[in-house]
């Protein structure tokens, strides 16, 4: 039975009480084993034992019944599980019987234990529950277990205690800790640190008290075997936060970045599902409620981090949850207001990658050379469309000075005059940062509705393809060196979405997911346009079949396409 995946159902009391189910099966059903496994080496079964092998099987079967009703759980397993708890006690007067119930049923219990893991992990295992099986069948039975030339109960006690400590030191080499505080501070940690000290106490009982050593240490033994049974259900500790890489944390139970994670100012960024009654600050200092950004989707809250380790305090509605961050002791990056959401979308890309790079730069600090190609090729594009003027949009970061210096420059040499009004007949081009380019969009939208203005088109640099700033026009278009329906850019939409709330994938995260290797692609000119004219509520009657949930997984565009308009640009 797959007990080991229970995913949290958001009420703490649902969540405890599978936990406790789950355990309370493990440790009846490693008993029950244990004691069948070893109904071979006593001649006659005493009373008391008899009586708590019934027992012991009579629970394992209704508890894992009732694991049904807590998790979901295989049905095929279940029965097997279910039969075989049965068959284990009515099978004692029949030795070899009982033995390979128990090892069947052994064999389940290892699955069950088995954390979803392979190789190394499955084969630490099934040493750790075969052993503990042991240990509690020398327990059970105690002094009815004659010594033989097969089996010596006292030296089998110390392979055993040996075998335990072994396994407990492989899951905790392969659980991704280290020797720091998550070892104390966490459930996780305190569950992976009693797999290893408990058995160790134990193997130290073996070596002093021989055979006597299975009952005295059949507690510890059991707490050993719960932890190992919890780790299936407990979630991973975290990375400990590295300084001056963005941290990407789940602990409040949606995900939540903070960005650049260095002394002064940063930005807690949440995504919209995550809600809009969200704040942050440090323990003991300033909670600033977050607000939404022109430009960039979720909310975003400004905190200042001290030098070194702090608890940060995410706050909604009337919960708080504490995340701990390390901003260290070196100053970060330069990072301006307007820019800061780009930034962090940027640093998302690479933390979904898996990457842990410490933020040095932003996208706004420089005009890369694949962006100013593309920007010289659109404006050649619209020296072909002969507008009236291009009204250019910049802002003050060094990518937008040089962005707006080569449109300027490229407009001469193909003929073109600049303004920086609209007019009639003129194209609009921008190519400043997300805020000011989110502005410059919805005041053209106005303007259109107002009168005939930019009728040459709307065109967006490269990085500006972000959901806001699209979807504040019915359409608008972007010289991009890539298909956003292309596998590639398809992928990386989905896996921004499932990491963090449904986010849309933006052009700085997606370069730091492919990675400086990434391919630089031919120019085409895109057209990003909203398609969903009439939208219709999922409640509304509507025919067989229609689909109307807008949120499609990979979309780049919220409730709108990209599609290329041109051939490539040479």
């Amino acid at each position: 039975m797959d007990h080991h995946d229970t995913p949290a159902t958001g009420s703490s009391t649902v969540d405890v009480l599978a936990l406790v189910i789950r355990l309370a099966l493990l440790l009846s059903t490693a008993l029950l084993a244990g004691g069948g496994l070893l109904r071979p080496s006593v001649t006659e079964v005493p009373r008391r034992t008899k009586l708590a092998l019934s027992v012991l099987g009579g629970c394992s079967a209704l508890l894992a019944v009732g694991s049904a009703v807590a998790a979901d759980v295989n049905v095929v397993a279940l029965t097997a599980h279910v039969v075989l708890a049965v068959a284990v006690p009515v099978l004692l007067r029949w030795p070899p019987a009982a033995r390979w119930a128990s090892v069947a049923l052994l064999a389940l219990l290892v699955l069950e234990t088995a954390l979803g893991g392979a190789g190394a992990e499955f084969a630490a295992g099934t040493v750790f529950v075969a052993g503990t099986a042991v240990w509690f069948g020398f327990a059970l039975f105690g002094p009815a277990v004659p010594a033989t030339a097969a089996v010596r109960p006292g030296p089998l006690a110390i392979t055993l205690g040996g075998l335990l400590v072994l396994a407990g030191v492989v899951r905790f080499g392969l659980s991704g800790l280290g020797f720091d505080r998550r070892l104390v501070g966490t459930p996780g940690g305190l569950a992976v640190l009693a797999v290893v000290v408990v058995p160790l106490v134990v193997s130290g009982l073996a070596a002093v008290l021989r055979a006597r050593a299975y009952r005295v240490g059949a507690a510890g033994v059991a707490v050993a075997f719960l932890a190992w049974g919890a780790l299936g259900a407990i979630p991973a500790p975290p990375p400990l936060p590295v300084p001056g890489v963005p941290l990407l944390a789940d602990e409040p139970g949606f995900p939540v970045l903070v960005s650049p994670q260095r002394p002064g100012h940063n930005v807690v960024h949440f995504p919209a599902s995550a809600g809009d009654d969200l704040s942050a600050g440090v323990r003991g200092s300033l909670i600033t409620k977050a607000f939404a950004r022109p430009g960039a989707e979720g909310t975003w809250a400004d905190v200042e981090l001290p030098p070194g380790r702090s608890d940060l305090e995410i706050r909604r509605g009337g919960t708080t949850t504490v995340v701990e961050v390390d901003a260290g002791t070196a100053p970060g990056p330069p990072i301006d207001g307007a820019d800061a959401p780009e930034c962090a979308s940027a640093a998302l890309g690479g933390l979904v990658a898996g990457r842990a790079d410490v933020l040095i730069t932003c996208p706004s600090d420089a005009l890369v050379p694949e962006d100013a190609g593309a920007l010289v090729k659109l404006v050649e594009f619209l020296a072909g469309r002969k507008p009236s003027a291009l009204t250019l949009v910049g802002d003050s970061s060094p990518r937008g000075v040089a962005a707006a210096k080569l449109v300027r420059e490229t407009a001469a040499r193909t003929g073109l005059a600049v303004r920086p009004d609209a007019g009639p007949g003129t194209a609009l081009v921008v190519v400043s940062g997300w805020g000011p380019g989110y502005t410059a969009m919805t005041r053209a939208a106005e303007l259109q509705r107002l009168e005939p203005t930019h009728q040459c088109g709307l065109y967006l640099a490269p990085w500006l393809l972000n959901g806001p700033i699209v979807n504040a026009v019915a359409s608008a278009s972007l010289p991009l060196r890539f298909d956003p329906r292309e596998a590639a850019a398809v992928g990386y939409a989905v896996a921004a979405g499932d990491r963090f709330g449904g986010e849309s994938p933006t052009l700085g995260g997606f370069r730091a997911w492919l990675g400086a290797d990434r391919p630089a692609g031919d120019v085409q000119i895109f057209a990003a346009a909203q398609v969903n004219a009439m939208p219709m509520d999922p409640t509304e009657p509507h025919a067989a079949g229609m689909v109307v949930d807008r949120d499609y997984a990979g979309q780049w565009v919220p409730d709108g396409t990209v599609v290329p308009i041109t051939a490539v640009l040479r």
